[in-house]
């Protein structure tokens, strides 16, 4: 039986195709495809097992044990799930770790079953190869960065353009102690997919926001990140009142709302309250103990105040956090950058900068 294959290209990916990832659920957790479904062919446990078979007995025990954990109704229930996915969503392509046996195998039970689906040449390791590869030719395209304080809405302004990179997005995280999300933050695998995608359309200027090479679990890519540190900048300055309620915004009403949608509004309050409570404690060593103390329990009222309709009140501790802790920071950091990058090509409000950012590179 000759069973179909595609070549691995990143045009899959930007398309959307339906993948089906055979993997185990361990291997799918730690990165998949974007587009990608779970269906595996074995589960951890049986994978495992497998995966022992073959170390101390060679592939034919493997393949051998792999049809025995994998038989009868166990068999019949995953042929179903790929035959109700594909119903669904008829262009799917099939991958497994390397496009072999896996893959192979679920290739053709849905071949038997009637359904003639074909898979992806070199599975997951050769898109993934591709789409690092991608990341790699991004960091030689023209980049812009968009620096300012903390608070200077530099997300928003990101995603005001068409050629706009959010990488605080691909990974789930806001970037600073405070910038945890209620979903899971991405891990570095699924990061790095999440970037490489919306680079593959980008093949002229990029735009995005000045960040630490860390955000949340995710590090930028080494070549892209020395790209971002010698690339020009605009710097959007604004007041401290226009940037607390920024702040205000992003890290507690948005972020109340997100709590509250995923667990239900008691639940998500209580979790809201201690990631900023956590939060805060992160910064122990840097804050000191007599600041730490101060703001927790600005905290704690605020949070008291907030529970009466009144989320106003977080303004209390947010302020002294980012004059006392967060400007001075970012200033400091500033300035390191200043001895060997280039001069900033504007500074100005944030609707003046977003002209620049829009003007740039035509």
């Amino acid at each position: 039986m000759t069973l179909a294959t595609v070549p691995a290209v990143v045009s899959i990916i930007e398309e959307g195709r339906p993948l089906i990832d055979v993997r185990a659920p361990v291997e799918f957790a730690q990165g998949a495809l974007p587009g990608a479904v779970n269906l595996p062919l074995m589960v951890d446990d049986e994978r495992h097992q497998v995966g022992i078979a073959y170390q101390q007995q060679g592939q034919a025990a493997a393949i051998e044990l792999g049809e025995r954990l994998v038989r009868g109704t166990v068999k019949q229930a995953r042929l179903a799930a790929w035959q109700a996915y594909v119903a669904d969503h008829p262009d799917a392509l099939i991958y497994c770790f390397r496009g072999g046996l896996r893959s192979q195998i679920a290739q053709r039970w849905l071949e038997e079953a009637g359904i003639s689906r074909p898979r992806l040449e070199g599975g997951w390791k050769a898109m993934r190869q591709a789409l690092c590869e991608r990341i790699e030719e991004a960091s030689h395209q023209p980049m812009l960065v968009i620096a300012g304080l903390t608070g200077c809405a530099k997300t928003t302004l990101v995603n005001q353009l068409d050629n706009g990179i959010d990488l605080e997005a691909y990974a789930h995280h806001k970037g600073s102690a405070f910038g945890r999300r209620p979903e899971e933050p991405a891990t570095q695998i699924n990061f790095e997919h999440a970037l490489a995608k919306r680079l593959i359309s980008l093949t002229e200027g990029l735009v995005i926001e000045d960040e630490s090479r860390h955000i949340g679990n995710a590090n930028i890519p080494l070549s892209f990140w020395r790209a971002l540190e010698k690339a020009p900048r605009v710097r959007i300055e604004m007041p401290l009142d226009w940037r607390l309620a920024q702040i205000q915004q992003d890290y507690i009403i948005d972020l109340e709302r997100a709590y509250a949608a995923r667990y239900g509004a008691s639940q998500g309050w209580q979790l809201m309250q201690a990631q900023l409570s956590n939060a805060l404690l992160r910064l122990a060593k840097r804050l000191g103990n007599a600041r730490l103390q101060r703001l927790q329990r600005l905290q704690a009222l605020a949070f008291n105040e907030h529970a009466k309709g009144n989320p106003q009140a977080h303004e209390a501790w947010l302020a002294p956090l980012l004059t006392e802790y967060y400007d001075p920071l970012y200033r400091y950091h500033l300035n390191k950058q200043q001895e060997t990058a280039q001069p900033d090509i504007h500074v100005g409000d944030w609707e003046s900068c977003l002209a620049v950012a829009r003007q740039w590179n035509r």
